[in-house]
């Protein structure tokens, strides 16, 4: 049964409150004032407390203030029969669920009380889920590098400081910056991604800062944009070597004023956002060529995280492989050390997320339980042409005994692959290097069923 606390210093109220409560089956605790009231919370487990404004010897903002320094996770409802505007916005600022004004009515009562348990529990969810999200994407890996990184997480978690964080794709750069929110201070506020290679030039500002209605064609109504919803929080700007120069700067302009203005606007917006960015491409190089601001890049490289691919990571694929595959067979199915050995001498061209992949599919497809490397073998490259690129190599000769139209198509997949690789599957980079159209390079990757991470 849940419990409340009551504290009114007139009798009447007091219990004609505490027969309501009952009668819902709550359990009921009734103190005159403040005073009475924190000794029976230091005492008791309370649920919920509804809390008088006017008290002898302490005040309802003061008991308040107590409460939230103390009992930071408990509701309160303020009630008061000399209320004004002032008096609730001050409650509800120090933290008070809710407030209602005398003469107190059932309905308005047990409304208040129901709904305070709803958002407690929903909380109580919310970080439950978010306790197990944080369970299941784990930063596994006992070598030497991953241990640098997970004390680098930690340290950068103890501020606001802005992060960089690099590495090929797959290696779990969203991951790493999830894991210094959810480290933070800012635990408890939004989290939010921003993919900048997924956005349309045209449309990333509008997504970052928002707009205002009637800004351009579209815009229908206002919109806020990532950064005034990340306020309190923190905000992850992925891939954002491939961000627009205009874009930078005005992302350069926030990180100076933490300030912005909505496209279309005018109205100067104050956000408080730590931002932690992320890219796979090396942004030096990219300033040298003038696709980045040389400020932004150290406005953001505050703290520099760089994740190793997991093919310098050998002594972490037995961990991560036995890992993912118990997580999607539910412990069925088990490695057996030459399969273990196989794994680790694969490059994993994709890294975590290829590895992962892998597992799943093999979860899925072996009709095994112990697992050895003849089982994994065929399954671990799993189309036509794969098992050909393994190491992202290949016996020429082989492909004399081919005919001319098979040998073309092997040779030209694994040219693809090289390149793709070369530049981590940016397919505009790819088609730019080898002289096609983008167009043309995704027929291809769509004939050739060549996947992300191969």
């Amino acid at each position: 049964m849940k419990s409340i606390l009551v504290i009114d210093d007139e009798p009447g109220i007091r219990n004609t409150v505490k027969d309501i409560l009952e009668d819902e089956k709550y359990t009921v605790f009734l103190a005159e004032d403040a005073i009475i009231g924190l000794e029976i919370l230091k005492k008791e487990t309370i649920d919920l407390v509804i809390l008088d404004v006017w008290l002898p010897r302490m005040g309802g903002i003061e008991m308040l203030k107590e409460i939230r320094a103390n009992w930071p996770v408990l509701e309160t409802i303020v009630i008061s029969g000399h209320a004004t505007i002032d008096m609730a916005i001050t409650a509800i600022k120090l933290g008070a669920f809710d407030f209602i004004e005398k003469p107190l009515s059932i309905e308005k009562i047990l409304t208040a009380v129901r709904n305070a348990f709803q958002v407690k529990e929903l909380r109580h969810e919310n970080a439950r889920l978010k306790h197990e999200l944080l369970e299941q994407d784990q930063l596994l890996g006992s070598s030497r590098a991953m241990c640098e990184i997970k004390k680098l997480i930690k340290q950068a978690a103890e501020s606001n400081a802005r992060v960089l964080i690099t590495g090929e794709n797959g290696t779990g750069k969203e991951l790493v910056a999830r894991h210094i929110h959810m480290q933070s201070d800012r635990k408890n506020g939004p989290f939010i991604a921003v993919n900048c290679a997924a956005i349309p030039e045209n449309l990333i500002e509008s997504e970052l800062f928002g707009h205002e209605k009637g800004a351009f064609t579209d815009a229908i109504a206002r919109r806020k944009g990532k950064f005034e919803i990340a306020n309190n929080g923190t905000i992850f700007l992925d891939e954002i070597g491939d961000m627009s120069l205009q874009a930078q700067a005005k992302v350069l302009r926030v990180i100076q004023d933490m300030r912005f203005e909505r496209v279309g606007g005018e109205q100067s917006i104050e956000t408080d956002v730590r931002i932690i960015a992320a890219t796979n491409k090396n942004l030096q190089e990219e300033i040298v060529q003038g696709n980045f601001r040389e400020d932004l890049f150290y406005r953001l490289n505050v703290i520099p995280i760089h994740l190793p691919p997991l093919r310098e990571r050998e002594d972490d694929i037995a961990e991560l492989a036995i890992h993912f595959l118990s997580k999607f067979c539910n412990g069925k199915k088990v490695l057996t050390p030459d399969a273990i050995q196989y794994l680790k001498n694969y490059s994993w061209p994709g890294n975590i997320r290829e590895l992962r992949n892998a597992m799943e599919r093999i979860a899925v497809l072996s009709s095994k339980n112990e697992l050895d490397k003849s089982s994994i073998e065929p399954l671990l490259f799993f189309n036509d042409h794969a098992a050909t690129i393994q190491n992202q190599t290949t016996n020429i000769d082989d492909l004399f005994e081919l005919s001319i139209n098979d040998a073309k198509e092997k040779f030209e997949r694994l040219y693809l692959l090289y390149n793709l690789r070369k530049t981590g599957y940016n397919i505009t980079k790819t088609a730019e290097t080898i002289g096609i159209y983008p167009s043309n390079l995704h027929a291809k990757i769509k004939k050739f069923r060549i996947e992300a991470g191969e």
